[in-house]
């Protein structure tokens, strides 16, 4: 998962900007993750509820528009990580009948919030008469053109929106680089010695910065998918494992102690949050009118998504129980070569993914190091120490919290949530105040709904979290 370079400071006056193409999304194969940048177009308040006829697919160009099927795939690479890994995990925290019928509602209310996104994007796109919008761009717009009392605030969207997307992909960065060490350690533990997992943390920080010195996505494209097939094929394998010798369901907790409850939300929407990919997505189609709707290019890859996720976590918490660790893989038998090399297999296609998500935030901070110095050559080098920088930042948060499961549900808790089940309602909100909701304001009050749900699971989630961070043996 990646996307192509952000301009995240770029600040663009001159209208005639947005007639340019836009860039082929399909030159990585695990791209467009989130999409970050703006571009505040200038478009004057009497005009911002004006109805038109704008169809802002058609004022589109693009030189490569995906198909539905590449849109699929993309959708399935956006959403699928290290999170289908941890769900028998998040089954524990459940119970087996509470994950599972959970976990579908969950991947519903998700798959809603992306819908909302995208039609916020497409009323705010025909308001300011504007081709597309990402994430940001319809935080910023939705408050600009919503009620007279928010107009305020529209910078302030943009940003938080911006900044929970960075802290999102440090999220996963700092999750990645746990998870190759653990499973590292598993291999290296059984056939050698034992050794404390920060030494092997210290060990892959060595080859990860050379390879997060790569700029451009161009070079990482056969890396990215040499990972794809190593996942696919590891998933594969550890699916073999799961299903056999299953024991009866009465071996498992049918539902778990509501204590363990948030740990379960955070887990499952760290899963579940791909909400960042949808508007990319979206914009770079060749028929981007096949992307919503019941049989769309959503709901399909979402139901397979959230099916893969639901069948990995019952089967997973079924066959090891409570014994089941933060990554099913750390529970695969120690005494088979075939279950080794999954170990290694996924540690290696996750290592060489680490570039992939890491190169979303880091240009969101090269922009602003780079600011300040002049010549070209200072500027190159600024660069690459805040690269090397953030690299030995999520090193140090790995080896700060080596604790893969309460790490995934924080990351989860506090980042995903704001944005894949917090962000969408408001903004919903936020967009149609101005021209009202249908009868009996039923989207306001489902809106709220979900939106305290997020909340919720956001507080809970997080306090969830750290007390078990804080306190690793109390269950």
């Amino acid at each position: 998962m990646s996307e192509r370079q952000p301009l995240l400071r770029t600040e663009v006056t001159d209208i005639e900007a947005y007639s340019l193409p836009r860039p082929d999304i399909r030159d990585s194969p695990d791209n467009v993750l989130v999409n970050v940048q703006s571009d505040e177009l200038q478009v004057s308040p009497e005009q911002h509820l004006i109805k038109t006829n704008y169809n802002p697919s058609v004022h589109r160009t693009l030189e490569h528009p995906t198909s539905n099927l590449d849109t699929l795939i993309h959708l399935l690479k956006g959403n699928i990580g290290t999170g289908i890994l941890a769900m028998p995990d998040a089954f524990k925290n459940a119970g087996l009948y509470m994950g599972l019928f959970g976990t579908l509602i969950m991947g519903a209310i998700c798959t809603h919030c992306m819908h909302m996104l995208v039609k916020c994007s497409h009323e705010l796109s025909q308001r300011i008469q504007q081709h597309s919008l990402n994430f940001s761009d319809v935080g910023y717009w939705s408050f600009e053109t919503g009620p007279i009392a928010l107009k305020r605030y529209g910078q302030s969207a943009k940003k938080m929106i911006t900044i929970f997307l960075f802290i999102t992909q440090i999220g996963f960065c700092c999750v990645y680089f746990l998870f190759v060490a653990l499973n590292v350690k598993e291999v290296i533990d059984h056939y050698f010695m034992k050794l404390d997992v920060r030494i092997y943390l210290m060990l892959l920080l060595m080859p990860m910065i050379p390879l997060n010195l790569v700029r451009n996505l161009k070079y990482l494209t056969p890396v990215s998918l040499f990972a794809a097939i190593l996942t696919v094929t590891g998933l594969a394998i550890s699916f073999f494992y799961m299903l056999q010798d299953l024991p009866s369901t009465d071996t498992v907790k049918p539902l778990a102690s509501w204590s363990t409850l948030p740990l379960y939300f955070g887990t499952a929407i760290y899963a579940f949050e791909g909400i960042g990919v949808v508007l990319p997505l979206e914009n770079n189609m060749k028929t981007p009118e096949d992307f919503g709707g019941l049989t769309g290019v959503l709901n399909t890859g979402m139901i397979i998504v959230a099916c893969l996720y639901t069948s990995v976590g019952f089967f997973g918490y079924l066959k090891y129980g409570d014994g089941v660790k933060g990554s099913i893989t750390l529970n695969l038998p120690q005494d088979e070569i075939l279950s080794q090399l999954v170990r290694i297999a996924m540690a290696l296609a996750i290592f060489l993914s680490y570039a992939l998500q890491f190169y979303v935030p880091v240009n969101f901070v090269e922009p602003l190091v780079q600011r300040h110095f002049e010549t070209t050559r200072t500027k190159e080098l600024a660069a690459t120490a805040s690269r090397i920088a953030l690299v030995t930042f999520t090193f140090i948060l790995a080896a700060c919290i080596p604790n893969l499961g309460p790490i995934i549900s924080l990351v989860g808790a506090v980042s995903s949530s704001t944005l894949a089940l917090i962000a969408p309602p408001i903004l919903e909100i936020v967009t149609f105040w101005p021209v009202g909701f249908e009868r009996y304001k039923w989207i306001l009050w489902k809106d709220v709904v979900i939106l305290i749900f997020g909340l919720c699971g956001f507080v809970f989630g997080t306090y969830a979290s750290i007390a078990q961070i804080l306190n690793p043996n109390v269950d």
